[in-house]
């Protein structure tokens, strides 16, 4: 069974209905990072590189490629600290929210068959899950508000 599970998850990772296709759209990381600071507020390097597991190069180089695209911007902290925060930029948040909207029509594609109460349950198995895996590792992903799961996903 588990290997079977395993497998169902290689495919999802790699099929590709609901993103990036040959240059269109925006890179998997940069979806990632705007997510993320659209969620949670701003947030300095060394956060997203610790809310991501990722070395504070890698991190570096990506939001790089955002700040250039104008979809962040660096800004004081709002709490006074010394760090400098990023924050995502009206452009940005544009842009991300026309990328999720490219994103839905493609499940949209993949899920025109099923009913209302089968997309429920995809969804709550799939929030479970990704609840599990935040349990194990120690480290929870914030969800905003979110009108199919009737509030806030926990």
């Amino acid at each position: 069974m588990l290997e079977g599970i395993e497998r169902e998850l290689m495919l999802i990772a790699r099929h590709h209905v609901m993103g990036k296709r040959r240059g269109d759209g925006m890179e998997r990381s940069a979806y990632l990072l705007l997510t993320r600071l659209e969620v949670e507020g701003p947030m300095t390097i060394g956060q997203l590189a610790e809310a991501f597991r990722l070395d504070t190069s890698t991190v570096n180089r990506q939001v790089a490629a955002l700040l250039r695209a104008g979809d962040a911007e660096r800004i004081a902290d709002p709490a006074g600290g010394l760090a400098r925060k990023l924050r995502i930029t009206a452009e940005g948040a544009g842009r991300l929210a026309g990328e999720r909207e490219t994103h839905c029509r493609g499940l949209e594609r993949v899920l025109a068959s099923w009913g209302d109460g089968e997309r429920q349950e995809l969804y709550a198995v799939l929030t479970r899950f990704n609840l599990s895996v935040e349990e194990v590792e120690g480290r929870e992903w914030p969800r905003a508000s979110d009108a199919v799961g009737g509030g806030v996903v926990r």
